[in-house]
Formats: C-alpha cells, structure tokens, sequence
C-alpha cells in the first residue's frame, strides 16, 4: 500500500475473479473518431495486470455531460472498438452518465454496477474527485483497490505536495482566480515561488491599480488579489508584458483582422490580453530554470490561437529544459505540451487536471478515502 491505498497485489489472487474497472476512457471524440487514446492507452498497465493473471474484466467510464439521460453524441462505440484493439476480451459498459444514479451516487444504481462482480479497481484518477457511484459505491460493496494509473498519479503528486525539492515552483494559469484560488492558498504553504499567468493575471493587475481594457476580470475576486498581492507579493511572479488583441479581432480566427500588439500590465479600451509578452516569457524561464520542483497547470494565455502561442510555448519549453522534476497538471497544459511536441521530456503529465489540483490542495480525494476505507481488499 503507498499512502494507505490498497494496490492491484492487495487484492489476492485474481485468477477466475471477475473484476468491475472504472477507467477513466472520457476522451475526445469528433464525427465518431477518437482525437487522442491516451487516456484508453494508460489503463493498459493495470489491464494488462489482470487479464494475464487470469481475471475478466469489465470496464466502465464516462463521456462528456449526457445530463443522465441515454445520448447518442455520448456513445462510447467508439472507445469499445479502440478498447477491442488494444485489451482483447474487455467488456465495457454503456456512458455511466447515461444514468443519473452516477452522479448522484444512487445506492442502486451501485448494487447495479457491482452484481456478478468479485472485486473492484478503480484506476480513474481523473474522475476521483468526484463523489459519484463508480467512484465511491463499489469499494463499500467488494474487496478493492488502486489501479497502476491512479497509484502513479498519488505518488507523484502527493510526493511533490509533501516532500518536493527545493526551490519548488508553481506555474498557475486559465481563465479564473476563482477556479484556482483553493490550490493557489495551497500553494503558497507549499511552493517556494509562484507563477502567475492566464486570464488570471489581469484580475491581479486590476487589484494592482492598472488598467486592463476588455481582458478577462473577476471584480469579486480583486480585494483577494490585492490580499494575496499585499502578503505574499515576494513570492507571486506576475507578467511585466502582455499580448492584446484590438478592437474588432476574433479570438481563435486571425483572418478576421485586430491588430496585435505588446503592452505593459495596462491595455487601453477596447483591448484584450490574450498571452504574456516575451519579457515575461524570459523572466519567468528564469524562474523556472532555478527550479528543482515543478508544477504546472494552466496555460500562458490562448495558445490555441496562433498568435497567442508564443508565452505558453516559451514556458513549456523552459519546463521541458528544466533540470527539475516537472509535472503537468493535466487540462490545457498536457494539451499544450503536447501540441508543442515536448510531452516526451517532462516527468509526469497528469490524466486528471480537476483532479490533480484537488489532490494538491486537499491532499487526498473521495475516490482514494473510498479505497482506504475498504473492507476486505486482499483477502478476496
């Protein structure tokens, strides 16, 4: 067991065992085609691990948001066919969110779910901080435990939240403070020094006295940026430039026309920042570059958009460059990284963003306090 979460060699022998597997398999899919099996690759290790010592497997996921109601645009045909390629012999269940006992924990819809079953493995980190029935019903029902997956992701992330090397830095990025500000109080009790990017940042420049044009503020969260700012100031890395976009420009179509063009922390009406300037790309890779920890999770600015590339490039590749052991949170930086052909040279790239935050802020999950809290794992 590593931090009390029983494993797949806890559950006993598994031979002739008939095993109930929530993967997380919610990948995106496009006119019935799969735009990334990563996450379907990713439970190999723990189905590889079964399946050859003799168990069956069934296996279970979301996909998307069908509001628990039967969707074709929410089929999971197509992951049952890449899963058929991969991990002959798997079964794989109709979208769990195809129900509403999922997200409401139903204790039938459980009793469902587990019937014929022997044991449970829950190797769905992305979807762990979700108190929902796959998640949390099964291990109260069936001998249980952690698949490859979810046992990686705890060790790494709890390992950098407990025990990381120093300097440990943070890189913070996305639209809102709101949807970051639980993970950034965390983080000020854990890192070293704090990078702040994103949409974000100009909720901070607001609490700062700058003015911010049309770019992406939260006025109920600027007295909390000017606090942070005001206590923790020495240790929040702001960018001194951005990237605006002008009047009459579209987001994400450049033929559209706007002009683009640097700026300080202050835009003028009418304008947007959408990345942070080549100042702070450069300073923030210093940063980066004295680091021995890393963090990420959220990009720079709109990467998507060809013309605000260019900061979230700069720091994936100060990351990529990094001596320090880099992690990826998941979300739109995992997307970034990849896009930028650098996924290969960082250390772990997080299958759960939500997750992995939670993870860091709180320390634990309810799908992980469901594994501890099983009876019987390893005596199946």
């Amino acid at each position: 067991m590593k931090f009390g979460v029983p494993e797949l060699e806890d559950l006993g022998d598994v031979d002739g065992k008939s095993v109930l597997l929530r993967a997380d398999f919610n990948v995106p899919i496009s006119k019935g085609e799969i735009g990334d099996d990563l996450r379907i690759r990713a439970a190999l290790p723990t189905l590889n691990w079964l399946l050859e010592r003799g168990a069956s497997v069934t296996a279970c996921t979301h996909l998307g948001r069908p509001k628990g109601a039967p969707n074709p645009e929410f089929s999971v045909e197509p992951v049952r066919e890449r899963l058929s390629e991969l991990a002959p012999g798997v079964t794989l269940l109709d979208n769990l969110r195809f129900d509403p006992g999922e997200t409401g924990n139903d204790a039938a819809f459980v009793d469902r779910l587990v019937e014929g079953h022997d044991l449970y493995v829950n190797d769905a980190f992305g979807a762990s901080h979700r108190a929902h029935a796959s998640i949390v019903g099964p291990p109260t029902r069936l001998p249980s435990a952690a698949g490859r997956l979810l046992a990686k992701e705890v060790e790494v992330l709890l390992g950098i939240r407990e025990h990381p090397k120093r300097p440990f830095v943070a890189i913070t990025g996305g639209s809102k403070v709101s949807d970051k500000l639980g993970v950034l109080t965390a983080l000020l009790d854990l890192a070293d020094s704090i990078i702040i990017g994103g949409g974000m940042c100009f909720t901070f420049f607001a609490a700062m006295g700058h003015q911010i044009g049309d770019s992406l503020c939260e006025p109920d969260q600027i007295d909390t940026c000017r606090s942070l700012l005001e206590t923790h100031g020495d240790r929040l890395h702001l960018p001194s430039d951005v990237v605006g976009l002008g009047p009459g420009g579209t987001i994400g179509d450049p033929s559209a026309g706007g002009e683009v063009r640097n700026f300080g922390r202050s835009l003028p009406d009418g304008w947007m920042g959408l990345d942070i300037g080549p100042g702070s790309a450069a300073e923030f890779g210093d940063v980066i570059g004295e680091a021995r920890t890393i963090l990420w999770n959220g990009p720079m600015g709109v990467f998507e958009d060809p013309r605000f590339e260019a900061g979230t490039r700069a720091v994936a590749e100060a990351v990529a460059d990094s001596r320090g052991f880099s992690v990826i949170g998941g979300g739109d930086s995992a997307a970034a990284i990849a896009q930028f052909g650098m996924a290969d040279r960082v250390d772990h790239i997080s299958t759960g963003g939500g997750a992995s935050l939670e993870l860091i802020e709180q320390g634990d999950l309810p799908g992980l306090d469901a594994l501890r809290a099983a009876a019987d794992a390893g005596t199946a």
